[in-house]
């Protein structure tokens, strides 16, 4: 179907995420362990002069390939050796992201689906707050779900004429996730390729000798460039420890970065609020149209289920692990709120309810905070806290003005005033609901 274009939403989200993702961007420390080592190795390679080899305390880092910190270098020679660069090449992917979901809504359904995903992704919690860190994941992620697009409409058989550019863009995005974080991006791709194809036992579409030779030849020459440019010059140890740092990573806890076994199905839970819930109804059975549609809520159930599972069996439990379910989660929830806008499902009680009981637990959670300033010093005492970086994190002089509650209270009333306010016109209740969370995050950061 060919849509209507229309720039104006696109005009509108560009400066959303401008407001949303750049003022205060460097306003906190660097206070996250991966944040900081990024950042570390971004500088240290300005000063060394050496942007080839990833390092900390110039000595080899091999956990990590450079291209996300080769956007920090970029950052830093434009704004400086600081907080706000280190953090400014998520800002850039986070008006990415709404832009390239509201192309894909839009594509999907029109130009109001575009609108509710991008306003969803936004207004959840851990989504958001992503865009305003150091961390790699909001680039790694992004790279395999524009991966995973492109070989859904590769795998489209309505759109025959654009094979060819679909698996090259695909597997461009994919070489670039791997030269973001590693082969994680190709393992997380191919599971998902390969659940799909059992799935759909569609094996002639993704097994074509010519295209699928192609693919790996464009994700050898897009991810293992690097890789060959250290082996050149002689650093192929670099490449030894980077795997078995990867092979470690799934085979048992790192760092400390234990937990149990359902700490994912929480993290997503908890973390892509209020999304997650609405989200619940898309695990259901319920009405998907045909075509192209159905097959990319196919590829986002199969990506969702690859993507947690695997995090769940590896030993390693960190909270970033699973932030590729972001994308089909904020689908499925933007799906549900589309269908309840144009009154084809319902909104039912227990999802409100639902809705309510975490509203009150998420704002609680930053009321209770208020509660850590008079204890603190006995809660460091008990032992309780386990972990050295997070101890040091806790002791840092804060000028608290006594008001902070009220963050919480701002969510509770935003949310629960939306859904009494705005009864009557689910559009505004939806909006009410995720423009809430965002100003919340917003505060809270």
């Amino acid at each position: 179907m060919i849509k209507e274009k229309n720039f104006l939403p696109q005009l509108f989200i560009l400066i959303a995420g401008i407001i949303l993702f750049f003022p205060f961007l460097g306003s906190v420390h660097l206070f996250d362990w991966d944040e900081i080592n990024f950042a570390e190795s971004a500088r240290e390679m300005i000063v060394s002069g050496d942007y080839l080899n990833v390092q900390i305390n110039y000595l080899p880092f091999w956990e990590k390939p450079p291209l996300f910190i080769w956007m920090q270098v970029l950052s830093m020679k434009l704004f400086g050796i600081n907080e706000f660069a280190a953090r400014f090449p998520n800002a850039i992917a986070g008006i990415s992201t709404l832009l390239i979901l509201y192309h894909i809504g839009r594509k999907l359904y029109d130009n109001r689906f575009g609108i509710i995903w991008a306003l969803v992704y936004a207004g959840s919690l851990l989504p958001h707050m992503y865009f305003k860190s150091g961390i790699i994941d909001p680039w790694f992620n992004l790279f395999i779900f524009l991966g995973i697009y492109y070989m859904v409409s590769y795998t489209n058989p309505d759109d025959s004429r654009n094979k060819m550019f679909n698996i090259v863009m695909s597997a461009i995005f994919i070489g670039l996730g791997i030269l973001t974080k590693g082969p994680v991006a190709l393992l997380l791709f191919g599971l998902t390729v390969l659940v799909w194809v059992i799935y759909s036992k569609q094996w002639k579409v993704i097994f074509n000798f010519r295209f699928l030779l192609l693919y790996i030849l464009v994700v050898s020459i897009v991810g293992g460039f690097w890789f060959l440019l250290l082996v050149l010059k002689g650093n192929s140890y670099v490449i030894i420890d980077f795997f078995q740092y990867q092979i470690r990573l799934f085979t048992q806890e790192d760092a400390g970065h234990g937990g149990f076994l359902l700490y994912h199905f929480v993290v997503l839970f908890i973390g892509v609020f209020p999304a997650s819930v609405f989200a619940l109804r898309a695990f259901k059975k319920f009405t998907v149209e045909s075509g192209y549609n159905k097959l990319f809520n196919s590829w986002m159930m199969i990506t969702f289920w690859v993507v947690l599972i695997l995090f769940t069996l590896v030993n390693t439990k960190i909270i970033h692990y699973s932030s590729m379910c972001y994308f089909p989660l904020t689908f499925f929830a933007a799906l549900i709120i589309f269908k309840i806008i144009r009154k084809e499902i319902s909104f039912p009680s227990w999802q409100k309810v639902l809705l309510i009981i975490m509203t009150i637990f998420e704002g609680g959670l930053l009321i209770v905070v208020q509660l850590f300033i008079k204890y603190k010093d006995k809660i460091l005492a008990s032992g309780i806290i386990k972990d050295d970086f997070a101890v040091e994190n806790m002791q840092a002089i804060v000028n608290w003005t006594g008001f902070e509650f009220l963050i919480g209270v701002i969510l509770i009333g935003g949310i629960i005033g939306s859904l009494w306010i705005f009864r009557k016109n689910m559009q505004y209740q939806m909006a009410g609901i995720f423009i809430s969370s965002i100003i919340f995050v917003n505060i809270t950061m």
